[in-house]
């Protein structure tokens, strides 16, 4: 009688750590240029001829689910101004092991997508949000609507995308003044809410970390305001959580300069281009774009994931070597 097969073992890195979610970059453009995320002026986009084909984005998903992998986050850039986003979306969730199809998106575009977006199987969305002020949040964002991007949020929690993750990042001198008013504004709609840190990616002059602030600041802030408590959201991400006593909001705290999480890192990002990025803070990557093109096998696909996975560096050096990534957030994969 003939011996079972072994089940494929799943995506394990160096360091021993298990592989189960891909952050996929659906293009490098954006219609904000947010001053932490991509420089004012800047143009230098990846081609369109250069971007994966949904064919291609597809095949490299199911080897990535067929290794383990269970959640896939369509991000940027800003992932709505791809043309027929919800199309790809469905093609996504149908993949056998695809079990978490998420955006993260500016939400000035969501209005005209919430719903289709939910009928692909999209479960849920995160959104940046840095200020409720509308002239302080066009002037982070490079021209950006307020009213817009409230908008789009209204609209998903029409379309019934749950939960709703907003996403702040701190910026001391910036919006440090909000911090509050963002909780209340979360209380009000039922949002999720998440700070996070900002981190030195490739963005000179008015860069994020000449406004760094340590998250727990903000916190110390929130609790002479709020009866703050242990909170735990399901999810793939490193947020830890508090929730607001006598409400059922979470607040997140995504603190990767401060208290890295890089010894719990479950995840790799895909750029639009069809780059590997091993790590957010490192340079370690792998090009999967020609072998694509030249007609790589299924089985022979899987079998580089593995060994693009062996690249994996144990963290990021954001700390010792803050000018080492060059490369832009929207060209990596938020």
């Amino acid at each position: 009688m003939p011996k079972p097969a072994d089940k494929p073992q799943g995506l394990i890195d160096p360091f021993g750590r298990h592989i189960s979610y891909v952050r996929l970059s659906l293009t490098d453009k954006c219609n904000f240029r947010c001053f932490y995320c991509m420089p004012k002026g800047f143009r230098d986009f990846e081609e369109p001829e250069n971007w994966l084909t949904f064919d291609e984005i597809e095949r490299v998903m199911r080897a990535f689910a067929g290794l383990g992998v269970s959640r896939i986050r369509m991000t940027g850039g800003e992932p709505l101004v791809r043309k027929n986003l919800p199309e790809l979306a469905q093609r996504l969730t149908a993949l056998p092991g695809v079990q978490d199809l998420s955006v993260s998106t500016n939400a000035a575009l969501l209005e005209n997508h919430a719903q289709a977006l939910a009928e692909a199987g999209v479960s849920r969305i995160n959104v940046s949000l840095d200020s409720l002020r509308s002239e302080r949040f066009a002037d982070i964002t490079g021209g950006g609507s307020l009213q817009t991007v409230i908008n789009g949020l209204l609209a998903a929690k029409k379309a019934g995308l749950r939960p709703i993750k907003i996403n702040m990042v701190a910026l001391q001198g910036i919006n440090d003044d909000e911090f509050v008013d963002m909780v209340n504004f979360c209380l009000q709609h039922e949002f999720t809410l998440r700070f996070i840190e900002a981190m030195p990616v490739g963005v000179s002059g008015r860069d994020a970390s000449s406004h760094y602030m340590d998250l727990a600041q903000v916190r110390t802030e929130l609790e002479q305001h709020f009866d703050l408590s242990p909170g735990v959201m399901p999810g793939g991400g490193p947020a830890r959580y508090l929730r607001v006593g006598g409400s059922d909001l979470n607040i997140g705290f995504i603190t990767p300069i401060s208290q890295h999480f890089c010894e719990t890192c479950n995840r790799v990002r895909l750029s639009v281009d069809g780059t590997l990025y091993l790590c957010l803070g490192q340079e370690n990557r792998f090009e999967l774009r020609p072998l694509l093109r030249q007609g790589i096998r299924d089985d022979e696909l899987q079998a580089v994931l593995r060994k693009a996975l062996a690249l994996k560096p144990e963290r990021h050096d954001f700390n010792e070597n803050p000018e080492r990534i060059v490369r832009i957030m929207s060209m990596t994969g938020g």
